[in-house]
This record gives C-alpha cells, sequence and structure tokens, in this order.
C-alpha cells in the first residue's frame, strides 16, 4: 500500500466502505465482487485497497482475534506482528519489572503496543515506515497514552521512557512480494543499537526462532515461545527485565495452558542409547533453547543418537514439552524392503517424520506406492548412528 492508496482507504468514504464489507471468503467470485462496488460508484484504486485489506483482516483473526476486524494491516506488518497473546506476555514483563513508560521502537503495525497500551502503560511507539505509522496510529486511536511517531528508533528521544522493545524489522517488500530477511546485520534498526540500549535501561527484543545463537548476549535471557507445535519468536530480554539465574527459555503454549522450561544456561546433552519402548518429540523451543538434556533427565529418558532431537524411554511419560510415540515395530530401513513392508500392512495413508536422516517425505511417500486401507506413522532417524525405520503411534 503506497500513501496515496492509505489517504484514500483512511477517508470516510474508504472506511465505511471496508467495514461494510461482508466477511472475507475466499471461494467467493472476487471479479463479481469488484463489478457490484464499481457498480455502486466506488473508484477501482479504493476498491482494490479495501478488498486487500478484507483479506488481510481475514488472515489477522489468527494473531488478533475480534480486534482484528477493527484494525488495518500492511502485508509485511501483518507477518512479522505478535500474537496478541504473546505481546501480552510482553507487556507483563515490562509491567512486572515497574517500568510505567515503554519505547516501542518499530513498532509496525501496532501489536506490541496496543498489548502494553491495554494494562494502562504509557507507550512511545515510532516507526521508520511512513504508512505503516499511520497505520499504526489508527490501530491505536482507542488509547490516550500512546503516541505513535512517524521517526527511525534511533532518533526518538528516550527521556523520561523507562524501557524498550524493539522487533527489528525482518521482512522487506519489493513489487508487492514479501520476503524475508536472512542476514540479522540487515535488521532495522539494528542489533547493535538494539542491544546497546541496554546500557541505559531495560530492553526487550523480538527476533525469529531461527536467529544465529551467537547474537545473543551473554547477559540476556533468551526465551524461544512456542504457540500449538509451533515456534513464533526469540525473545531476548536484558536489564531488569531478564529473570534472575535463567539464560534460556522455552515457553510452550498450547490451548489455554503455558509451561515453561528454565536454565542458567544450554544444557548437557543426555546420554545416547538403544531405541526403547517409547520415542518422544521434543518441542521447537526446547530444541531451540537447548534444554533437551534436561528434559532427558527428568522425565528417566536418553538420546537415541548424539546430536539428534529424539528422545527415548523404557516407560511411558507425560510432558507439555514432547509429544511422545509407542514404537510397536522396527521395519527395514532400505527403501525398497521398507516399501514391501507397509504393502504387507495394507497401508495407503503414512504419515512420515524424520530426523538425522536426509529424505525429502514427500517424494519418499511417492516412491512406497502406498495401496491399502490402514494408515500409519513411520519415524526414519538414527540408533546409535545406524539408519532406522520406526512404526510407531501417538501417545
Amino acid at each position: 500500500m503506497d500513501r496515496a492508496e492509505l489517504v484514500e482507504l483512511l477517508s470516510p468514504e474508504g472506511l465505511r466502505l471496508l467495514d461494510g464489507l461482508p466477511a472475507w471468503d475466499s471461494k467467493a467470485d472476487i471479479v463479481k465482487t469488484v463489478a457490484l462496488l464499481r457498480r455502486e460508484g466506488h473508484p477501482s484504486g479504493l476498491v482494490a485497497t479495501v478488498l486487500s485489506q478484507s483479506k488481510l483482516r481475514a488472515k489477522a483473526r489468527a494473531k488478533f482475534g475480534e480486534f482484528a476486524s477493527r484494525m488495518l494491516f500492511t502485508e509485511a506488518g501483518l507477518e512479522q506482528a505478535t500474537r496478541l497473546r504473546v505481546a501480552a506476555l510482553h507487556a507483563g514483563r515490562f509491567s512486572r519489572a515497574g517500568i510505567t513508560h515503554v519505547a516501542d521502537l518499530g513498532c509496525g503495525i501496532g501489536g506490541d503496543a496496543l498489548a502494553m497500551a491495554a494494562i494502562d502503560l504509557e507507550v512511545t511507539a515510532a516507526e521508520a515506515d511512513e504508512v505503516t505509522a499511520a497505520i499504526a496510529a489508527y490501530n491505536l486511536t482507542p488509547f490516550s497514552r500512546v503516541q505513535v511517531l512517524h521517526a527511525r528508533a534511533e532518533d526518538v528521544p528516550l527521556g523520561g521512557i523507562g524501557g524498550a522493545w524493539l522487533d527489528p524489522a525482518r521482512r522487506t517488500t519489493t513489487g508487492g512480494t514479501t520476503r524475508r530477511i536472512s542476514d540479522a546485520a540487515d535488521y532495522s534498526p539494528s542489533l547493535d543499537f538494539a542491544f546497546g540500549l541496554a546500557e541505559r535501561m531495560p530492553v526487550g527484543v523480538k527476533l525469529g526462532p531461527g536467529t544465529d545463537r551467537d547474537v545473543i548476549p551473554a547477559d540476556a535471557e533468551a526465551q524461544w515461545v512456542s504457540i500449538d507445535g509451533e515456534v513464533v519468536e526469540l525473545g531476548v530480554w536484558l536489564g531488569q527485565l531478564a529473570r534472575p539465574g535463567i539464560r534460556r527459555a522455552a515457553l510452550v503454549i498450547r490451548g489455554d495452558a503455558a509451561h515453561e522450561l528454565t536454565a542458567a544456561a544450554d544444557s548437557e546433552d543426555a546420554p545416547t542409547g538403544p531405541i526403547g519402548d517409547y520415542l518422544y518429540e521434543p518441542d521447537g523451543s526446547v530444541i531451540r533453547a537447548r534444554l533437551i538434556g534436561d528434559l532427558a533427565r527428568a522425565n528417566g529418558a536418553w538420546m537415541a543418537s548424539a546430536g539428534i532431537a529424539y528422545l527415548t524411554a523404557d516407560a511411558p511419560f507425560e510432558s507439555p514439552f514432547a509429544q511422545g510415540f509407542r514404537v510397536l515395530e522396527r521395519l527395514p530401513a532400505d527403501e525398497r524392503q521398507l516399501r514391501q513392508a507397509l504393502q504387507a500392512r495394507r497401508v495407503g495413508t503414512l504419515e512420515i517424520k524424520k530426523r538425522g536422516t536426509d529424505v525429502d517425505p514427500a517424494a519418499l511417500r511417492t516412491r512406497l506406492k502406498l495401496r491399502g486401507d490402514e494408515s500409519a506413522t513411520i519415524v526414519l532417524t538414527r540408533e546409535l548412528g545406524r539408519h532406522v525405520a520406526l512404526l510407531v503411534e501417538r501417545l
């Protein structure tokens, strides 16, 4: 969206048209909808803009729930925006630290600022992109204690502000296409600036979960967060926002429940051994936080092979930090023999899980020529360095 499109969207006609549209339906005849709106006299550019916003609002419900129906978005801004539930956790951390005024530097469309304002924190939000800053201002209009600036993070006066939150831009949009920035050195604002602020005030920084761990300051708390099995962010907390004695944390959110595994440092891997009657796949946040060893020792488990994130045990255990499988049978690791074994069991639907083996599950599934009315799950991995294929069932 460019500046002219935003001005048109923010006009009374534009907002009435957007709010009056029916809920976005991906199966609807978009050409018919455009024609109808054009016959009603709406300019073609405005029609395209409001339909794009309607689509983004529908997509945003996964992150913002009902709030999405009254917000505006950019494609890149929505992609990077924090889920409202996680943003509430960020806001709560500032509040518990006694910080009442937060600088949200690089606020994007305003998701984190919204959560902060909702618990009555004062927020100075800044966004370098003019269109995105205007959208953030619109989204944050209901909150009187929020000021939105069109400014670079580096240029925001911080006098009287108690702490800073930064979500450096990790995506860029060119020619209507949004792409992820792979090199942390190209983030905006830079990580040097973000972490350097910690010399002046408590700081929290949101990064992608796959960020190179070498960039994490030694005195920071690094918390990886997963929601319903997907690792969504790495939060780096400095100063009084970092919890004493915690340098690594894995926060697992599933439904309404949240569980956390914490440690003072990366945990030492558990010993390796033969695969037992049960196999466990740690949550991605536990893997990213390198707390697999602690998880294993807490549950009497061991690693199936060095460097591979599967745990195994002879007795079942329940943990919010791992998905468990009962090992039913060992199958041949050789592809031809594996195909014969699955055909003999009349497996027509197959879930393939793998770690430590260079296999494309989709391509392998095609080559296996599955036929039958049975469904199954197999795990392709290594046991003490050797390739194995396991027939398993989820616990």
